[in-house]
């Protein structure tokens, strides 16, 4: 029997792992083990909106992986609470370090990386090291904000604007909210129709945006108050400083010979980590395409597909990348915006299609009833 490890409890590990145990359900016997530091799935792509006091519960936020793999017995699938400390791709072994402070040495026939990235700065817009210090943190960040006055988030991206507009749209002229963008427009990599939408909806909910300024340092005071320090010289003292800045991979249990500068993990057309074996990478883990869950989507889809060729015996299929950039934004919660390549959706479009922030889609992913990627 072949034994699949497949690390990450999130977006890719979750649904690669479904997803193998339906499409190489024929292939002859195998055992998936999923392994994970967190019990729980963290709905990330809400926390924007969770991260607001009294907008979204723990229940609604998290669901626990072991029940979603209730359907599948034993012998096909288990779930190990562990995080990943090393990775021997000779020995086919992997270190992992349960929250007790146990060690187990786990082998594999067939390893999949899908341990994804982390923010900086502690704010949970990803997983945490556990799901507790994941709750903990979305707990300690509510509070923060509920008795900040002033609130500095840096980075325009998708990330940055949402969170500024949920902030916003919550508090209102209550608070004030300051966007810093290192770019001469916000949602640098959108057409010039979709940056201005949602420039227009920040600025009617009050947010302060400035624009062309990069955060060069930031120094907690004794007052627990934060100096934000500006490229044009400026520095700016807040109550909370909250950077949406860049993801960084979690990867240090990784053998650097298999990662490139940034810590991303090296893969060929087939998602294989070069050098290393039947060891496969996806997600943000990888930096193949855009750390986005449109993107995690398809390369699972792919990869699951591909394994039940691999465990059948037949020659997998080259990844064809995915071109096309696809950004939607939550202005708050009565505007959306997006593009579809080049192409801004329509505003009622993009409200419909992110006004739940995907929450409708969680059980689904969990359980493996979600289906695969239509792209």
């Amino acid at each position: 029997m072949k034994h699949i490890v497949i690390l990450g409890g999130s977006y890719a590990g979750v649904s690669t792992a479904h997803r193998i145990l339906k499409h190489a359900a024929k292939t002859g016997p195998f055992k998936i083990t999923l392994v994970s530091p967190n019990t729980h799935f963290y709905w990330n792509m809400a926390s924007p909106r969770a991260l607001i006091p009294g907008q979204l519960s723990d229940a609604e936020m998290f669901r626990p992986i072991a029940a979603g793999f209730a359907q599948y017995p034993a012998s096909q699938f288990e779930f190990v609470a562990g995080m990943a400390e090393s990775l021997n791709v000779e020995a086919k072994t992997v270190g992992i370090s349960s929250g007790h402070g146990e060690k187990e040495m786990l082998k594999y026939d067939y390893l999949i990386l899908a341990t994804g990235s982390n923010a900086k700065g502690e704010v949970p817009f990803k997983n945490l090291t556990s799901t507790e210090a994941t709750k903990d943190a979305l707990h300690g960040f509510q509070e923060r904000i509920e008795k900040a006055e002033t609130i500095v988030v840096a980075g325009a991206g998708a990330t940055g604007v949402e969170f500024a507009g949920e902030l916003a749209f919550e508090y209102g002229s209550r608070k004030e909210i300051i966007l810093i963008s290192s770019t001469p427009a916000i949602l640098p990599e959108s057409p010039t129709s979709v940056q201005k939408t949602a420039m227009k909806g920040l600025q009617n909910l009050k947010v302060n945006i400035q624009l062309s300024q990069k955060v060069i340092d930031s120094t907690h005071l004794p007052n627990n108050r934060t100096e934000v320090s500006l490229s044009r010289g400026e520095n700016l003292i807040t109550d909370l400083y909250i950077p949406t800045i860049g993801l960084i991979p979690n990867s240090s249990y990784i053998p650097t010979k298999h990662l490139n500068a940034e810590g991303f993990v090296v893969v060929d057309e087939f998602f294989a980590v070069k050098g290393a074996e039947d060891v496969y990478a996806i997600g943000d883990v990888c930096n193949v395409e855009p750390l986005q869950f449109i993107y995690v989507d398809r390369q699972s889809t792919f990869l699951a597909k591909n394994f039940a060729l691999i465990l059948a015996g037949k020659p997998p299929l080259a990844y064809k990348l995915f071109f096309m950039r696809v950004i939607g934004v939550s202005v708050g919660r009565q505007l959306s915006t997006g593009n579809w390549g080049r192409v801004r959706m329509p505003n009622f479009v993009a409200l419909m299609i992110r006004k739940n922030l995907f929450l409708q889609n969680f059980d689904g992913t969990v359980n493996g009833t979600i289906g695969d990627s239509p792209l």
